[in-house]
Order: C-alpha cells, then structure tokens, then sequence
C-alpha cells in the first residue's frame, strides 16, 4: 500500500482521542505504524486535517482547491507551506500561490477528484526529514517574453532575441505588429487549451487550439512571428479576433457598442503564477479611458490543470456603471441557448467557426446576478455585467475546440459540457478545517 494511503487511513484512527481512551492500543498502534513506516508521535501533533465535499451531482475531475493561508495558520500554528505534502488517495498535486508577490504564500491551491455528493479527508503533513516532494508534472503554463538587444525604429523593434520575464512595462512605442513581444502578448494555457491577449490598443483574446496535452507556448511564435496562424503538430491559432473583444476580453459599454481598453496613459503585466496546478497572468491598466470615465483596471487571467477554464478576475479604482464581455461574431456560428437553472449563466456559440474550418465552441460565464443585459454589436456578442460594491467582478471563459484529445465534437455535447460546467460553478467545492 502506498505510504501517503497508510498516513491517510492512519489519520481516520483519530489518535489522540485512542490515547486518552485506550492507551494499551494506542501503544500497539504506534508500533505498528513504526514498523510500517508510518508517523512517530511527533508527527502526530504535526498532522493536519481537512474535509473537502462535492457539493453538486455531478462527478468532478481535477477540481480546484484554494486554501486561504491566514486562515491555515490561524487554523494550525507553525505549518511551515515550504516543508509539507497533500495527500487523500494519494498524493495530490498542489501549489503556494504567492499572489500579491511579498515572498510569503497567500493560499494553497491543490487538485482532487471527487464523486457526485462525496467527501474526502486531506491531510496536511511536514515532510519526513531527508524526504523531498515529488515534481509534479506540469499541465499549466504563464508566460510573457518580448525582445532583448534589439532597437526601436519608431513604432517597430529591430534585431534582438527572445527572453522571457516575469514583469513588463509596455514601452510607449509598442502597438500592434511592432515585433517586440512574442505572439503580441502574454500567454496562459492548460493541459486542455491555451489563450493569448493583445497587449496593445486592441487588448483582445485570442485562442490557441492545442492537439496535445503538454505545454506548447514556450516555443509558440519562436519559428516566425505568426508561425502559429499555420497548422502546426501541437495546434495553432484558431480565432479570428478582428475588432471584436475576441473571447472573454473586457471592455465598457456604451449603450451602442462595446469599447475595448483602448486608451490607455500606460500598462504593465506580470506572471505572479506559473506552476504545475495553476497559472496566472496580470494585467494593470492605467487611466483607461471609457469616454465619461478614467479609471484604473487590474486584469487577471488564471486557469488551472484540466480545465479549458479561464477566471477572469477585474478590480477597478473607481466606480464604472458596467463592464462588458464577449464573444466574436461568426457568421458560421450560431448561438447556443442557456437553458439552465445554475447561478451562473452562459453566453456561447458553437459551429464551424475555427480559422481551420473545424468545429469550435466558445462561452463566456457569468454570475446571474450581476447580468444587466445580453446584447451585440457590429462585431461581438456581448454580456453587460454589473461591478459588485468593491468595484471586482469575476466571470469565466472557455474554449473547446473538435481536434483537442477527446475533444468536443458536437453541438449537443457543447450543451452538456456548459451546463455541469455552469453548475459546478454555481456548487463549489466546501472546505471544513478539523483537527
């Protein structure tokens, strides 16, 4: 039996209370755990437990946990993030997410399965000295990289390499086509698709379609500026953005149309994750101008192994009376109804709208709550949001594409797909701490 199964079925034992009630077989536990290679007494003050539920009625794959550190600390003193492993049938894949990027973990984010209903015990325990975790593989992937030992001619970059970084600010010379950053933006994907944005006036998403499960954008764009708009053997490009807000961009709206962050005094962007359960990258925009308002936006874009999910989390310094969100509009497409009964609704389209020809999927997810309208333009279909009373908004976004490994195929299995995705939103998993 693997050893992370014993610590975890050891741990159901409940050994603090068999102390105290029968400390003859409490005795005989501890030696067999010694004798099997389980916890020592001191590790037993050490280990920690949760219980994580699937509340919803549908099995979840690769669910995505994030555990509040202030809180892990509050809960359990002493837990060192830097010196510990996850484990409930096994091992579980996990991260410390450094977010506000102080040197200091912010919260711990972890993988499990789970079946329609069910709970599982998760323990939290220090590694064994001499013993180290195991790398977990990698199925997420942030990234920005942009030209170094080159020049700018006016508004182009000449010479250079690549390099990537973890931190840019956007030269005030750099729009689009300017051969400065590598496929026009930063990138994020996982194990299941990989997105981009235009990190310039047109600040639009766009899709990367991936026919294989590894990670792929570190050698996007390196064979040719706009290599990936061909068929290549990990994917290609398969959006056509044009003026619209791409998938999932944001943007204002004016009551006519919706207005991309295009005037700008000034942008940034940083990778503050990029790990095997998780990536993110961040976006801030400075005095955007929405025509009536300038505002700040921070911007960003997460996803998490085994999803096609991208979060899109905004914050704005001050008080917009919405933001918009969309879809491009395929004259191939056709829209999918939302006939869901979720806290969370969709705006999606399905047909053969992929630059290749081929079948493709796009939604964008949002709470209910915060809908103010469904609409389009000339070039977008769009889904006008209210900001919530601390100026954040937060809604998902998602792309499936017909060649993906056991890739969606159908327009009915979109459907399916949109609408257990909709409800796991709308039944995230529950966190119960306990010793």
């Amino acid at each position: 039996m693997p050893r992370q199964l014993r610590l975890t079925s050891c741990l159901s034992l409940n050994l603090k209370a068999m102390k105290n009630k029968h400390p003859a077989i409490y005795l005989l536990l501890l030696m067999l755990l010694s004798s099997c290679g389980g916890t020592t007494p001191a590790n037993e003050e050490t280990m920690q437990v949760i219980r994580v539920k699937n509340t919803g009625e549908s099995a979840r794959t690769d669910a995505l946990v994030r555990l509040d550190a202030r809180t892990l600390k509050e809960k359990y003193p002493g837990l060192d993030f830097s010196n510990i492993k996850l484990s409930a049938d096994a091992l579980l894949p996990f991260q410390a997410n450094d977010l506000n990027q102080d040197g200091a973990a912010d919260e711990i984010a972890f993988l499990i399965d789970l079946g329609p209903g069910e709970e599982k015990t998760v323990s939290i325990e220090p590694l064994p000295k001499g013993e180290s975790l195991p790398e977990f593989k990698k199925r997420t992937q942030a990234e920005i990289s942009h030209k170094v030992g080159g020049r700018w001619e006016g508004r182009e970059y000449q010479g250079g390499a690549f390099e990537n970084t973890t931190y840019l600010r956007v030269p005030p010379e750099h729009t689009d086509h300017s051969w400065f950053i590598r496929y026009e933006g930063p990138g994020w994907e996982s194990d299941k698709v990989g997105y981009r944005l235009y990190l310039d006036w047109r600040n639009a998403t766009d899709i990367f379609g991936k026919k294989t499960s590894g990670m792929v954008l570190q050698d996007v764009g390196q064979d040719g500026f706009d290599s990936y708009h061909e068929a290549a053997d990990w994917g290609m490009d398969i959006l056509k953005v044009g003026e619209s807000l791409g998938i999932g961009a944001p943007g204002f709206w004016t009551g006519e149309k919706a207005l991309r962050v295009a005037t700008t005094d000034s942008i940034t962007c940083s990778i503050p994750l990029n790990g095997p359960v998780q990536s993110m990258a961040r976006i801030r925009y400075y005095g955007w101008n929405t025509g009536e308002n300038t505002v700040d936006l921070t911007s960003e874009y997460s996803i998490h192994a085994g999803s096609r999910l991208t979060r899109h989390s905004l914050s704005l310094s001050a008080p917009l009376p919405n933001i918009c969100t969309g879809i491009v509009r395929h004259e191939n497409a056709e829209i999918v109804p939302d006939e869901g009964q979720s806290d969370w609704g969709f705006l999606a389209t399905w047909g053969p709208q992929s630059l290749d020809g081929g079948q493709l999927g796009m939604a964008v997810l949002y709470p209910k709550s915060q809908l103010l309208q469904l609409t389009e333009d000339e070039h977008s279909h769009v889904a006008v949001l209210q900001p919530g009373a601390s100026n954040s908004l937060a809604y998902y976004f998602l792309a499936a594409w017909e060649q993906e490994p056991d890739g969606i195929k159908t327009k009915d299995e979109f459907i399916n797909y949109l609408l257990q995705t909709a409800g796991a939103l709308s039944a995230p998993p529950e966190v119960a701490y306990g010793k």
